[in-house]
């Protein structure tokens, strides 16, 4: 898989997100942002990331996640 496959596949079970992949081979590093994440925790938001990718987890085509999750608030308080 290359980030964009991982980007399309986000994008597409987290309407109205923003996404940025990038890798190292499997191993992806990714950044959302999106309201839908509003009022959860960290590990809650991480399972809904980890629920769009189960099936390439499980097939290995994904190795390695590596997560930073915002709000549209939490990101623009990060300037």
């Amino acid at each position: 898989m290359n980030p964009e496959d991982v980007k399309t596949l986000l994008e597409a079970a987290l309407a109205d997100c923003q996404i940025q992949v990038e890798s190292e081979g499997s191993h992806f590093n990714i950044i959302a942002i999106g309201d839908i994440f509003e009022g959860k925790r960290a590990v809650q938001r991480q399972q809904i990331i980890y629920g769009a990718l189960n099936e390439q987890i499980s097939s290995g085509a994904i190795h390695a996640v590596n997560m930073k999750i915002f709000t549209h608030q939490e990101w623009q308080r990060r300037g």
